[in-house]
């Protein structure tokens, strides 16, 4: 997995904003702020691409299982200098609830995907409200490992990071001075307690990494990178995982895809 050259990838990706708003014909953007790193970066980049009175920072708590992420993305915008007349929050719990109740039994799966289909729907209206584009923040690593909710957390007009793995965009962050605690906190999409991106697959973002560059950037065969030395187990865990998902990078199939 080879580092990045981050003075030249920040100036390639804010380069790259400015010219997609420019394109469509916007000035403004808003970006879903969680407290987490992929989308303290995104904001960062948006913020140095179009400045700090056009980017409008959304924070999306669900109730009291947010608190945390709610504090940190507030860091965050502190050290932007962002109008704090631009910060919006938005409670989905009474909304996400309505849904839940109509049926009480579903697990917490469904539940996070209500909630990440819940704070998409806010940021597009928040976005047509202010007649502005929503930046998304997914990464690379999740897009491949198809770590996201359909029409929810992947939902958005422009996407700053998504060509670059979890850990380039850790790299890009102490360049862009994200706050050390933001950094260094367990990676989490924040949809039940103690609910954490490497709990759920079973192996970490670093090790994912290291196999998804092979593959998609290198263009190794499964059959190289099961034989070069990482746990057996661990490869099959991830080209597991690669294959079980790769249809929602297919979404929406149609009749020509045939």
């Amino acid at each position: 997995m080879k580092s990045i050259d981050v003075q030249q990838e920040v100036s390639r990706i804010v380069a790259f904003i400015k010219k997609t708003f420019n394109q469509a014909g916007f000035s403004d953007a808003v970006i879903g702020l969680s407290g987490g790193i992929d989308s303290a970066v995104s904001f960062a980049l948006a913020v140095q691409a179009l400045g700090v009175d056009h980017v409008y920072p959304i924070l999306l708590p669900y109730g009291a299982l947010s608190t945390k992420g709610v504090l940190d993305a507030m860091k965050v915008i502190e050290v932007s200098h962002i109008p704090l007349t631009h910060v919006v929050r938005i409670d989905i719990q009474q909304a996400v609830d309505a849904i839940i109740r109509v049926d009480p039994m579903m697990d917490k799966v469904r539940k996070g995907n209500i909630m990440a289909r819940t704070r998409m729907i806010h940021l597009f209206d928040q976005a047509k409200k202010r007649k502005a584009l929503v930046v998304g923040t997914e990464n690379k690593s999740e897009y491949l490992l198809g770590y996201y909710t359909r029409y929810g957390d992947e939902a958005s007009d422009v996407e700053p990071i998504r060509h670059l793995y979890k850990t380039q965009v850790y790299e890009l962050a102490k360049h862009l001075h994200i706050p050390d605690e933001i950094i260094q906190k367990p990676p989490s999409a924040d949809l039940w307690p103690k609910q954490t991106d490497e709990g759920e697959f079973g192996f970490t973002y670093k090790d994912a990494d290291e196999i998804l560059f092979l593959i998609f950037d290198q263009d190794k065969s499964e059959e190289y990178v099961l034989q070069i030395g990482k746990s057996h187990q661990q490869a099959t865990t991830v080209l597991s995982r690669l294959k079980e998902n790769n249809f929602k990078r297919l979404l929406p199939h149609n009749i020509s895809m045939l």
